[in-house]
């Protein structure tokens, strides 16, 4: 299975420890991790590596997915996207990304989940994806609406972040749907 995908500015492909760097130097921003559902904040050096490693597992095991974001104008890894919880006999999948800041609002996270999603559909044959998100996060609610994902939910107060509890909006999208956009 080919773990590398071209987009037009982007291209996903499979993390290596040589870009914990790279992951260290951008999900340490207070605002990425203000968005995140599960990170560790502070966030170290060594939670990168840590990181990579369990996703390189979790591909050798097939129960996870998780792609570097590569910037094709530099080479650098600016975010990932990760296809998780798969669970192979009802063909679902749960996906989480983040982005560094400093490539926001450029449309790189729309193409970066649009083609986590060929791979999901395509590749891995799943029949659904969703994703969890907080409510307030709008710049995620409109990549995932972008992508063809619907509003399915909202869990209330779901997760304590920072001392405050947040909604969760789940979203979903199914092959069909994906097949039609």
């Amino acid at each position: 299975m080919k773990l590398e995908i071209e987009g037009v500015r982007i291209r996903l492909r499979k993390l290596k420890i040589s870009d914990a760097r790279d992951i260290y130097d951008n999900i340490r921003d207070e605002e990425v991790v203000r968005w995140l559902l599960r990170i560790l904040d502070p966030y170290s050096f060594n939670d990168a590596l840590k990181f990579i490693r369990r996703t390189q597992y979790r591909i050798r095991k097939n129960k996870g997915y998780a792609f570097g974001i590569v910037l094709k104008e530099t080479g650098r890894v600016v975010g990932v996207v990760d296809l998780f919880n798969i669970d192979w006999e009802n063909r679902n999948a749960e996906m989480g990304y983040w982005l560094g800041r400093r490539y926001w609002n450029r449309g790189l996270m729309t193409e970066a989940v649009k083609l986590a999603l060929k791979f999901a559909f395509q590749d891995l044959k799943l029949h659904r994806v969703s994703a969890t998100i907080f409510e307030g996060n709008l710049a995620s609610r409109r990549v995932l609406e972008k992508a063809g994902f619907k509003l399915e939910g909202k869990r209330r107060e779901a997760r304590l972040k920072f001392g405050r509890w947040q909604n969760e909006l789940i979203y979903g999208i199914l092959k069909s749907e994906y097949e039609r956009c």
